[in-house]
């Protein structure tokens, strides 16, 4: 579904604040809060509570389960968006990548809650989520997918590799349309490095568990990959078939690409517990 987006639009409603990574600030007086509450968003918040132990923890199956169920159900209505409502700016520039908003439902030391919006041709650069695990739902738009893992070899020699490259196993390389279901990352599988490249403007909603935290060792970093057969010190003879799922992986400095701006989220509220933080 073509969806018509105009920054310019809200920009009167919202007031750009720092979002979870670099983000351009600018101060607008933003009008009262709505105090409307929207159940399947409250019953994901509550539910993010009892699945979230804090950092060094993985949700269980079943609660990997619990959660998914109820991210499938959602819909762009639960935040707050209306399928008519335009939210990005489709004219672009040449030459010019169109620049990721983000805003921030909820965050607390165990988990965050948060929407992307990238309008058409937007990209958020391949990256990591050290330590984290991630559930992605696609709320409106289509959107390419990239996502690998780290392979760990015991027996893997960095020396062959000069500019020390990461071998890493291709997990998703497609394309996804709203509605789809959601895809959920761990901390060292499912596709935790992982980049989105928006075919029509869309809006993603993230629920990260523990967020990022630059203080707590869970910063951000950057790749670019490279096709296996395209170095010459491959580590061992692969079919063709297996060359095509292995990738080098190079880390490299923050891309411009990475920089989002920060909105306010303005959609309903949730209601804070005492034991979410």
């Amino acid at each position: 579904m073509t969806i018509e987006v105009r920054l310019a639009d809200v920009s009167r409603s919202i007031k750009k604040k720092k979002c979870c990574r670099k983000t351009s600030i600018k101060r607008k007086q933003p009008p009262p809060c709505p105090t409307a509450v929207s159940f399947p968003l409250q019953r994901l918040y509550m539910s993010c509570i009892d699945v979230f132990k804090g950092v060094g923890t993985v949700p269980s199956p079943t609660d990997v389960q619990k959660l998914c169920h109820i991210l499938d159900g959602m819909m762009a209505e639960d935040v707050g968006l209306s399928r008519n409502l335009q939210f990005f700016k489709t004219r672009s520039i040449v030459g010019v990548t169109p620049k990721v908003a983000c805003t921030t439902i909820y965050q607390s030391e165990k988990f965050s809650l948060c929407i992307f919006f990238l309008p058409a041709n937007a990209v958020i650069p391949l990256h990591n989520h050290p330590g984290m695990t991630v559930f992605s739902k696609l709320l409106l738009g289509k959107v390419h997918i990239k996502a690998y893992d780290l392979v760990n070899s015991s027996n893997s020699d960095d020396s062959i590799s000069p500019s020390q490259l990461k071998l890493a196993s291709l997990k998703a390389d497609g394309v996804f349309t709203a509605p789809c279901d959601t895809s959920v990352l761990y901390p060292t599988s499912g596709g935790n490095i992982h980049a989105f490249t928006a075919i029509t403007p869309c809006a993603i909603l993230d629920v990260m568990g523990p967020p990022y935290s630059k203080k707590d060792g869970r910063d951000c970093s950057y790749y670019r990959d490279i096709p296996y057969t395209t170095l010459p010190y491959e580590r061992e003879m692969m079919s063709g078939e297996e060359r095509e799922r292995y990738w080098w992986l190079e880390e490299i400095e923050v891309p411009k690409e990475s920089e989002m701006e920060g909105i306010e989220y303005m959609g309903p509220q949730i209601i804070e517990t005492s034991s979410s933080s």
